[in-house]
């Protein structure tokens, strides 16, 4: 199959590369010269564990090219996958579809022959539809079918969910949209992995309502926490109990400082405006949105407390500023609101992120990026975890604590236990919900 993956952002470029590795022949294209060169130089521009041996095992292959040539990539496609972005629009909390209509005219115009048009970016319900309108408004002669196929993606484990998925969702109408489906989806079908066929509402429908359950365990254990600390209760023992059920599960019970990235942010709000525009308020959804907002403030508070009531003139080390591990992505990281409330209160402020200073540093203007944890504490008043990479998992806290010149720890991923940070040197410790 031929497929033309429209845009290389996160989405379309781990899509693209994986469509590749499953033997399809595919192009990506992106208006973005600087990006398209960088990737044809075998430059991956996000940073997605085992990312760059895939595409670069791809290019080598013949399978996967890059362009800035929308009507090249397009021109005798079986598939054409719009991956653009679509980023909550300002002042009223929607999703900005411009550049899906965008892609759809440009796509018209360049359509050959029968091809499929499949939405993978995650859009309000009714889109795919507008995209058919447009590309019929544009070019009433073509022949194609629309489809909504909508991912699944944890940043830092994207390769792994797509090429063994908990389900495939794909929203279509048509028998010709249905067998291209198939067909390029057939390395999945082959190895028993779901493939869920449905119709386009419902496809678009499942993704805002699956990352909306997710955002809402997230918030409900982050408001389970701030009672386990009023009563005495340890969060990881509650949450343990509570994910053993299998009716719950285990994932997204894990207490902390909010939820951020480029989905969970923009997806809860893009449906708590389709709830209000449809005359159906999303009141879960909504309360969601709020709690995450204050589990930030939240931190903001546990970390004044811990340095006496004021960040002025205090040095604090703050250990990771990306949304999670195993990512670069800044998007809506709660860092990105405790740092600057602690700089803005006076507070000096040395950072530690593998990955996250490319973005970090014009993110978050007057840190200073340290490569490791105890040159970052030199001094410090406070150190401060805000994402659990792995690397932070294991430091010497005896060491931490003997180069601070006030050992206290913010544990905001409770990783460590407070015995044994206590008994390392520290002078103070707080977590979430312990």
């Amino acid at each position: 199959m031929k497929v033309a993956m429209i845009g290389t952002g996160y989405v379309g470029l781990v899509s693209g590369v994986c469509f590749s590795d499953f033997g399809h022949e595919v192009v990506c294209v992106d208006k973005a010269a600087d990006k398209v060169a960088r990737l044809q130089a075998g430059e991956v521009p996000i940073y997605e564990p085992g990312l760059d041996v895939l595409l670069q095992r791809n290019v080598e292959a013949g399978r996967l090219r890059f362009t800035t040539d929308l009507a090249e990539a397009v021109a005798g496609a079986d598939a054409v996958f719009i991956a653009v972005g679509t980023p909550t629009r300002r002042g009223d909390g929607h999703a900005d579809l411009s550049y899906v209509m965008a892609a759809a005219t440009e796509i018209a115009h360049a359509l050959t022959g029968f091809a499929v048009i499949v939405t993978k970016s995650t859009v309000p319900v009714g889109t795919n539809r507008k995209v058919a309108d447009i590309i019929r408004a544009a070019r009433p002669d073509v022949d194609f079918e629309v489809a909504s196929n909508p991912e699944f993606l944890r940043e830092g484990a994207a390769i792994d969910d797509f090429m063994r998925p908990d389900r495939v969702v794909i929203g279509l109408e048509g028998e010709r949209a249905r067998q291209v489906m198939a067909d390029i989806y057939r390395p999945l079908f082959l190895r028993d992995f779901p493939i869920v066929f449905t119709d386009l509402e419902s496809a678009e429908m499942i993704k805002y309502a699956a990352n909306g359950f997710l955002a809402l365990k997230i918030s409900f254990i982050n408001e389970i926490a701030a009672l386990c600390e009023r009563v005495g209760a340890d969060v990881k023992s509650v949450a343990k109990g509570m994910g053993l059920d299998g009716r719950i599960g285990n994932k997204f019970l894990h207490a902390g400082p909010g939820y951020g990235g480029s989905c969970f942010p923009k997806d809860t709000q893009a449906l708590a405006r389709i709830g209000q525009d449809y005359g159906v308020p999303q009141r879960i959804t909504e309360t969601v949105i709020a709690v995450n907002a204050e589990v930030k403030r939240r931190m903001i508070d546990k970390a004044l407390d811990l340095c006496d009531g004021s960040f002025n003139g205090r040095k604090i080390a703050v250990l990771g500023v990306t949304f999670k591990p195993n990512t670069d992505d800044m998007r809506e990281a709660p860092s990105l609101t405790i740092v600057p409330a602690m700089i803005g209160a006076g507070a000096r402020v040395t950072v530690v992120d593998p990955q996250g200073r490319r973005e970090g540093e014009h993110l978050l203007p007057g840190v200073e990026w340290h490569a490791d944890a105890y040159s970052a504490a030199q001094g410090a008043d406070l150190i401060l975890i805000l994402t659990e990479w792995n690397e932070f998992r294991a430091l010497d806290l005896p060491r931490l604590a003997g180069v601070m010149r006030t050992a206290r720890m913010a544990d905001f991923r409770n990783i460590y236990e407070r015995r044994s940070v206590l008994d390392a040197g520290f002078d103070a410790y707080d977590a979430v919900g312990r």
